[in-house]
Parts: C-alpha cells; structure tokens; sequence
C-alpha cells in the first residue's frame, strides 16, 4: 500500500522561505490555501498526483 501522505517542501511566494508542508497523495487533484509558517500569510495549492504516487506542486500568492 501506497504512503498516501507526502511531505514536501516549498517555496513561499511572499518571503521565499521554503517551508514543509504535508500533501495528501489518495485525492489526485487539489486546490487549496494553506497559511506560510514563517510569514503567515496565505499560499494557495494546486497539487495533482501522477499515476506514480508522486505530487506535483504550484504554489501561488493570492493576486495570481
């Protein structure tokens, strides 16, 4: 059985800290917005999972 939870690492669009965040690998594709944990301020997600398991991640600020 697959890991269905991934973490992975980002980068913050508004500071730029990378930062871990925990993905969900049992939905293929999700929108979300999750706050920084540095800056607090809020990312949005577009994550979709390939057939391997493997999470693709955008991360964009609020104005994009």
């Amino acid at each position: 059985m697959l890991n269905e939870q991934t973490e992975c690492r980002v980068q913050c669009p508004y500071c730029g800290e990378s930062i871990d965040v925990l993905i969900d690998c049992s939905v293929v594709e999700q929108n979300y917005i999750e706050d920084c944990q540095v800056c607090c301020r809020p990312i949005n997600f577009d994550v979709t999972v390939g057939q391997e398991g493997e999470p693709a991640i955008r991360v964009s600020n609020e104005d994009e």
